[in-house]
């Protein structure tokens, strides 16, 4: 994979790159920079380079059409802040307001295109489609680089077939994230502990069966662990089930027991009547959930057991929240984690997506972690061993 060293000298070039801005709004204001923030090493460098920076990202699922909501506003007013250089945002994404930002950029400005996900071809499933968009992104530069990294999993116009069109290269931080992902994969310390949680089994089934052969303790938390005490034929009232995944999951059980691998799942759990009433809450063994209540976070012996384990690790990833951290009644199984991870010397990941938002939403620092990553599904899907089209195409 090629990085910005291999594209030589970038003074006045214009250099195309796609991040990765799309993050939590509260109305108009950020309420996690956290995105902007990583892609910032990779900006520092071409701005103070003499680069003419063209930067391309999304916010939210606008589906192909112009809407207000999703404007890169705040993302570009937030970058022009934390970088020290205005950042001007078109007023469309390929068309004439496009054209003339880039025009007007001088050497060490920066640009942002509007919310490529405007354009109903960003996200086609249609080649042709794609590719004709592209071709439009790439009139704006004479460089790629991929700094995206929560979208290198999807293969669209401005982060797979774009790349197709120009010399390209890999930003600092995907560089930094793909280096984790290998460690994590090929090379872990032991032993090796990887915590799970979430709503649903579905999303990281094919992750357990890649992990089950490479970690050696595998956690599971979040709404996913009533499926899998379901499937030891426990009442887990009206708690989150993946009914049809009882099975399967049954069956991870069963190949960590004779692979010789700790597979640890909730014993007791914090539930209430109704979704997020806090006033109700109790804590239960994990097989004495009431038939009228559901569990909304692990108990404080899971999360004790759980702490204990990631002490013991060398290496930790962690994907996906132990309940529903949002409220504080709830959060107590998901702080729990973190604190183990901010304390241990062991080499810790934390996967993106709401387990970033978890932990920064806590009161932890980035620092505490050895790597707070910026793409949950990229992160999962390369841990499952898949083929990321936006990271293949930048091999090519």
């Amino acid at each position: 994979m090629k990085t910005i060293t291999d594209l030589g000298d970038l003074k006045g070039k214009r250099v195309l790159i796609r991040c990765d801005f799309n993050v939590p709004l509260d109305g108009g204001t950020i309420t996690d920079d956290g995105r902007i923030r990583a892609a910032l090493p990779t900006l520092k460098q071409l701005v103070d380079g003499g680069a003419r920076v063209v930067v391309m990202a999304h916010l939210g699922r606008p589906k192909g059409e112009v809407n207000p909501k999703y404007s890169l506003a705040p993302a570009a007013q937030r970058l022009g802040e934390l970088i020290g250089v205005p950042v001007r945002l078109a007023g469309d994404v390929v068309g004439p307001s496009a054209a003339e930002t880039v025009a007007s950029l001088a050497d060490g400005e920066i640009a942002m295109l509007e919310n490529v996900r405007y354009e109903p071809a960003e996200e086609s499933k249609v080649d042709a489609e794609r590719e004709a968009l592209a071709a439009k992104y790439a009139a704006f530069g004479d460089v790629f680089v991929s700094d995206g990294f929560g979208v290198v999993h999807r293969k669209q116009a401005s982060v797979y077939d774009v790349a197709k069109l120009l010399p390209n290269a890999a930003g600092h931080l995907v560089e930094k994230e793909v280096e984790v992902l290998k460690k994590l994969t090929e090379t872990p310390e032991r032993p090796y502990v990887v915590v799970l949680g979430g709503a649903k089994v579905a999303d990281k089934l094919s992750v357990i069966d890649n992990l089950l052969k490479v970690a050696d303790t595998l956690i599971i938390g979040g709404g996913m662990g009533y499926t899998f005490l379901k499937s030891l034929g426990h009442e887990v009232g009206t708690s989150i089930l993946d009914a049809e995944k009882i099975d399967v999951v049954k069956g991870y059980l069963e190949q960590a027991k004779a692979a010789g691998k700790q597979l640890l799942i909730p014993v007791d759990s914090v539930v209430t009547p109704e979704f997020g009433d806090a006033e109700h809450a109790s804590v239960v063994a994990a097989d004495a959930i009431p038939a009228d209540q559901m569990g909304l976070d692990i108990g404080p012996k899971t999360a004790e057991l759980y702490a204990e384990a990631i002490r013991g690790a060398k290496t930790v990833f962690w994907n996906g929240p132990m309940g529903v951290f949002e409220q504080p009644a709830f959060a107590a199984g998901t702080k729990a984690i973190a604190q183990a991870l901010a304390e241990t010397d062991a080499f810790t990941v934390v996967g993106g997506g709401d387990s970033a938002a978890a932990v920064r939403q806590l009161g932890f620092a980035d620092d505490e972690f050895g790597h707070i990553s910026t793409g949950g599904g990229a992160s999962l899907e390369y841990l499952e061993g898949k083929t990321l089209p936006g990271l293949a195409v930048l091999e090519g």
